[in-house]
């Protein structure tokens, strides 16, 4: 087990106290009006919570005496606590944080040579019910907040920090549990916070939202948002779709490609990422791998093979390494940018949101855990 940062501070027991990681620079700006002060102060205290990952507001020495206790009186600071912590053999590293409720979230560090991925949630569990998905097996609880979905971040470079390695996170994808354009009020302050300078300063290359395509809120985000997009797609066909990914009943194809257009169209030199999980038998033959060819013919595309991570009572394999290979140079010769993702962390992590699952009772019996769960606790 690696320790992990402390992760409260200037906690209140007074109701109506505002998180205030739960505030974008727009939403600090209006919080500090309320309070009669300047517009100014929502960059300073940016700096001070995300880059500096200071919550102490009596350290916050450029903020005044009387402005300091005003933050005590109407806001606090609260984050996702670790209950369990480990790092695989390829140097994934993979949290479960609890919330509040007694719910809890996985988030895991990917790193790489040139870059560190950290896949963050959006929702405990999720309703979309995509057949091949370990998360979708445990239904749907509830939306995170703005502050539980960036106190993903931060938690994660804290811990990093703590590491002495020097590892930092380059790269956010919306792609842990639940569906992030289900919890499009609380995500897009999220992921503003992550592009911000004064905040964490991703480029808006390096933040990517993952999607099964809810299609009415993939329009409304081409016209708020520029980050990175990439679709759960995992079939050519809406026959095969409607099976796999079942929200596709509601959005169909091509519903969901005529809203990908819009969207690459108000980002101008992107691409969609799409991602098509590979399962044995079910969506990897020559004639669905020309079939999406067809499919998504004159969008600027990548495509993403994702082999299948089995998980307990899961109703699929995953395809063999040559047909998924095959698959792949199919794509590539009909003009495709392909790639395999490589599997990561498999020592530590089952499927996604197959840990948390057997994690989450642990939560509940053990509401006292602290900084790490006990050993062999999952």
């Amino acid at each position: 087990m690696s320790s992990a940062p402390v992760v409260d501070a200037n906690p209140g027991d007074a109701p109506g106290r505002v998180n205030l990681l739960d505030l974008d620079r727009q939403g600090l700006q209006r919080f500090f009006a309320d309070l009669g002060e300047k517009p100014f102060r929502a960059v300073q205290l940016l700096k001070w919570l995300h880059q500096r990952r200071v919550l102490d507001f009596e350290s916050m020495t450029d903020l005044s005496k009387s402005l300091r206790a005003q933050l005590h009186q109407h806001a606090e600071v609260r984050l996702p606590s670790p209950v369990f912590d480990q790092e695989s053999r390829d140097g994934t590293r993979k949290w479960v944080l609890s919330l509040e409720g007694g719910n809890a979230i996985e988030t895991v560090f990917i790193p790489e040579n040139d870059r560190g991925t950290l896949c963050v949630s959006s929702q405990v569990g999720c309703a979309l019910d995509c057949t091949f998905c370990s998360t979708a097996q445990q239904g749907f609880n509830r939306n995170l907040s703005t502050a539980e979905i960036i106190g993903q971040v931060w938690f994660a470079q804290s811990a990093l920090d703590a590491e002495g390695r020097g590892r930092r996170v380059t790269n956010v994808v919306l792609m842990g549990m639940g569906e992030p354009l289900a919890n499009y009020r609380n995500v897009v302050p999220a992921t503003r916070l992550m592009v911000d300078q004064h905040a964490y300063g991703l480029s808006r290359r390096r933040v990517t939202l993952s999607t099964s395509g809810l299609v009415p809120n993939l329009r409304r985000l081409a016209g708020e948002s520029d980050i990175s997009l990439a679709v759960s797609l995992h079939a050519p066909n809406d026959a095969l779709r409607d099976e796999i990914v079942p929200v596709n009943r509601r959005y169909p194809l091509a519903e969901l490609l005529d809203a990908c257009r819009q969207y690459v169209a108000n980002t101008p030199h992107r691409r969609i990422t799409w991602e098509y999980v590979m399962l044995d038998g079910v969506n990897d033959s020559d004639a669905h791998a020309r079939e999406l060819a067809r499919l998504l013919e004159g969008i600027p595309s990548k495509i993403n093979l994702i082999p299948f991570n089995p998980f307990p009572g899961a109703a699929y394999e995953c395809s063999p390494a040559e047909r998924i290979q095959r698959f792949s140079s199919l794509l590539q010769r009909a003009g495709y940018i392909t790639t395999v993702r490589r599997t990561r962390g498999e020592d530590i992590d089952g499927a996604c949101g197959q840990l948390v699952g057997e994690v989450s009772d642990r939560i509940r019996r053990h509401p006292r855990w602290g900084r790490s769960a006990p050993e062999g606790a999952a």
